[in-house]
């Protein structure tokens, strides 16, 4: 089996993840799931992980990753209900992204009801809590 090489992009306040609202985002923060998704996957994956808070960082490494991802895990957060800039830069690249939210955010408050990133994504995954992630990294490698 081809090892793909796949990127994990997570926005604003993801950073935060395992003190940040615990009984929405869970306990664990990212960096220890990660590592877990590695070792589950590590003959059939490489992961790389980014993180920002800023718009434009996220924006530029979709555009960078473009030329060496297989696929793109993207969890945009708070922009995914926001920025238009971010659905261009992911509808102008040709690797393949999956939306992920960890929350089913059809359950929280209205205006996180909306996406401007589905319509551009290859497909929405929410609601698993972290295990979206790897719902969506079975998806891009399989």
């Amino acid at each position: 089996m081809e090892m793909k090489k796949i990127l994990i992009i997570n926005g604003p306040n993801l950073n935060l993840l395992g003190k940040r609202e615990p009984s929405v985002y869970g306990s664990e923060s990212f960096e220890q799931y990660l590592e877990t998704l590695k070792n589950e996957f590590a003959d059939r994956a490489a992961i790389d992980y980014f993180q920002s808070n800023s718009e434009g960082e996220i924006i530029d490494k979709l555009h960078n990753a473009d030329l060496s991802a297989d696929g793109i895990i993207l969890n945009a957060g708070g922009y995914t209900h926001t920025s238009v800039a971010i659905a261009d830069a992911v509808a102008a690249i040709s690797a393949p992204v999956v939306e992920v939210h960890i929350s089913n955010v059809f359950k929280r408050e209205e205006f996180r009801h909306y996406s401007y990133l589905s319509p551009v994504c290859a497909g929405v995954i929410a609601g698993f809590k972290l295990k979206s992630y790897k719902l969506a990294l079975q998806s891009l490698i399989d």
